[in-house]
């Protein structure tokens, strides 16, 4: 808990002051200087960099260093399945999919199809994991990652690979530490104290599988960042490289809360909503405008506050000069609420329909992904 929020990799709750939050998990910001060597590399700037929606970072600096030192990184993220997936849930995957395609890099995505079947006491059919898990790598294929430089596994069916180096990094972290760090009690199973340790192997497993040193990048939301706080002294124990980390902001739900959630129906946008459904959440989404359309017309309204102004900053206007015009016809009061979320309807809506149809392809594909062991 942290003032007015608190943030744990289960549970998001209140307005987050990411500066607090940086403080507080002792993470970096990202500096512009940062910035301008990812930009070297990569000729370009991904606009979630450019933003600031990934904000934070550890160990960055020496990930660039052994790079341009010829050590090449690959890359790690991940999905606990307990449900359709949402907008949100798509920003660290593309965030991965761009560094991919930059820097050539592998990619290793973990499925916890156990994770929240451990966490959550109303999840009993672990075989029901399984079906939403291979549900969500389709909509992350979808994503067009390739599949020549990228492997996705299901922990309990790559449970061969991972158990032995799980056991390694496990008996390294006492449950002491891992009941502060993860917020546990003693009713908590051992199952959920456990999980961390199966986290952490594919921070290092392409280390283990080549013999050699080979630097890792995880991009992920802030929130999952505690199970490599736990993780990272104890892979250095193990005689191999700390992961470095990208963070990611959340994005706000609808009504304006700190996190889209996936339990909150009415403020989320699923990848399975149909049109008419988007339209009356988008219909209900909080403005940054005035109350009356004559007052927005005189004074105009604030588009920091506005969640429609910011669902194109987070996803939905890579551009930034069209992004600043959109966020000035609120400022300026020309835009009035119904045409503006009328237009973030419909291109949430387009983006929905052709994400369904590469879905759809990606069964065709599963198999060139998926590893088991």
């Amino acid at each position: 808990m942290a003032g007015s929020f608190s943030v744990t990799p289960w549970k998001v709750e209140g307005k987050i002051d990411y500066e607090v939050l940086e403080k507080n998990f002792g993470i970096t910001p990202i500096s512009d200087a940062l910035l301008k060597r990812i930009e070297k590399h990569a000729g370009e700037l991904h606009f979630m960099l450019r933003r600031k929606i990934f904000l934070a970072h550890r160990e960055m600096e020496w990930l660039l260093d052994q790079y341009e030192k010829g050590n090449k990184f690959y890359l790690y993220t991940g999905r606990a399945p307990s449900g359709d997936m949402t907008l949100g849930h798509l920003i660290p995957f593309l965030m991965t999919k761009w560094l991919q395609d930059k820097f050539g890099a592998d990619l290793y995505i973990q499925i916890p199809d156990e994770e929240k079947f451990l966490a959550k006491k109303d999840i009993t059919d672990i075989e029901k994991m399984k079906s939403i898990a291979y549900e969500n790598i389709l909509d992350i294929i979808a994503l067009g990652f390739d599949p020549k430089k990228t492997k996705i596994f299901l922990d309990t069916e790559y449970a061969g690979v991972l158990y032995k180096q799980a056991c390694r990094v496990a008996k390294r972290i006492t449950f002491s530490t891992a009941k502060d760090a993860l917020g546990l009690t003693n009713e908590s199973n051992i199952g959920w104290i456990f999980y961390t340790s199966m986290q952490a192997v594919p921070a290092f497993l392409k280390s283990v599988e080549e013999g050699r040193n080979v630097p890792c990048l995880i991009p992920l939301a802030v929130d999952q960042d505690v199970h490599f706080r736990l993780a990272r002294d104890v892979i250095g124990k193990l005689g191999y490289y700390k992961p470095a980390i990208l963070h990611a902001q959340f994005l706000p739900s609808l009504s304006g809360e700190a996190k889209m959630s996936s339990s909150s129906g009415k403020d989320t946008i699923y990848l399975t909503d149909k049109p008419d459904v988007v339209e009356k959440k988008v219909g209900r989404a909080l403005t940054g405008q005035q109350a009356t359309a004559e007052l927005q017309k005189k004074h105009g309204g604030n588009p920091d506050k506005c969640m429609v102004c910011q669902y194109y900053r987070f996803l939905f206007e890579p551009d930034d000069g069209k992004l600043e015009k959109i966020f000035e016809r609120e400022r300026d009061g020309t835009m009035l609420a119904g045409e503006h979320k009328k237009e973030l309807s419909d291109r949430i809506n387009e983006f929905l329909e052709e994400h369904r149809i590469k879905k759809e392809r990606a069964r065709d594909k599963l198999e060139q992904f998926l590893v088991k062991g």
